[in-house]
């Protein structure tokens, strides 16, 4: 194959690259996924409009996620320059929320879909197509050897990634601790971090991820501010038993 002819985006300083099931793989510190020679850039758990959900029930906070989100997204985008977008489910905060988009967030979308083969997984969240949105909806996606769903499952075949669990890690370094959203694999299967700027981090090490994966192999490609830390399981703390 000629890479040159392929247009492919140089890796940007700071992103980190391994491979998953024969297909090379930039996880990049904002929260994503870029697979070079698909052209792919993937993001897990966006949760657009949560605010609005919240503020619908009472609890009333700052109306700019989703603007925020899909700042964050452009940046991405203008940094990779993918032919497609996959978006790994819970994209939206529930089924109502596409219809909630403020005419300056749906346009701020629009450009960056338009011209994109654009792929919305469906999550627990979202279980349908978002309302009048262009684009594709699967519940899952198969690219090669690898799977692309939401929710993860136990005793998947290699090549499986997912998100759903909001994967954090926990470490405590020179006495003092930290706790960063990441990709946590075990380099056969990948749960990737929410990406959603109201979006929170479960700690790999509780009980939602036993069975995912090989405890042995299993890192954490943690987002630092410009840069993707791997930590191996000997450095992560136990989640809290309550």
């Amino acid at each position: 194959m000629n890479m040159a002819a392929l247009d492919i985006a140089p890796v940007p300083a700071g992103a980190a690259e391994l491979d998953l099931a024969g297909h090379r793989l930039v996880c990049d510190p904002a929260g994503a996924i870029y697979l070079p020679e698909d052209g792919l850039l993937v993001v897990s758990d966006l949760h657009l409009e949560k605010g609005s959900s919240f503020a619908r029930r009472g609890m009333l906070l700052p109306p700019y996620d989703t603007l925020t989100t899909l700042a964050a997204l452009a940046r991405l985008i203008g940094r990779y320059r993918p032919k497609s977008v996959l978006s790994l489910g819970d994209s939206f905060h529930d089924g109502e929320a596409a219809t909630r988009l403020t005419p300056e967030s749906a346009s701020h979308l629009m450009t960056l879909m338009r011209g994109r083969h654009w792929i919305w997984i469906t999550g627990n969240h979202d279980p349908h197509h978002p309302g009048a949105l262009p684009g594709e909806t699967c519940a899952e996606l198969a690219l090669g050897g690898l799977v692309f769903r939401h929710e993860p499952t136990r005793n998947a075949p290699a090549g499986e990634i997912a998100g759903h669990l909001h994967p954090a890690a926990r470490i405590v370094w020179r006495g003092q601790a930290v706790q960063r959203r990441c990709f946590a694999t075990d380099h056969s299967r990948m749960i990737m971090p929410a990406f959603g700027a109201y979006t929170g981090g479960l700690n790999i090490m509780n009980r939602a991820f036993h069975g995912l994966f090989d405890l042995a192999a299993l890192s954490a490609y943690m987002l630092g501010k410009d840069r993707i830390y791997r930590v191996n399981r000997s450095y992560f703390e136990p989640a809290p038993r309550f």
